[in-house]
């Protein structure tokens, strides 16, 4: 099972996934990792298993596209 403040910053992370702008870019690659996420966030709440290294790559690379996008607005 995830410590819970990993699980409170996979739900932030979501929702500012979900936020992407879908004119942007980054848009397409944020529904991709979102939905990695929410099904490790079901399978958390669900009690199972969950492969913990699976999800931390799932997190960076929400992070790397939150970064993109959040420069791409500013250019």
């Amino acid at each position: 099972m995830q410590p819970s403040n990993q699980i409170q910053l996979v739900r932030l992370l979501l929702a500012r996934l979900e936020r992407v702008s879908v004119d942007s870019y980054w848009a397409h690659r944020a529904s991709g990792v979102r939905g990695g996420m929410l099904r490790a966030l079901e399978k958390v709440e669900a009690g199972q298993a969950v492969d913990e290294s699976a999800l931390k790559r799932l997190m960076d690379k929400g992070f790397q596209i939150l970064e993109q996008a959040a420069l791409e607005r500013t250019r």
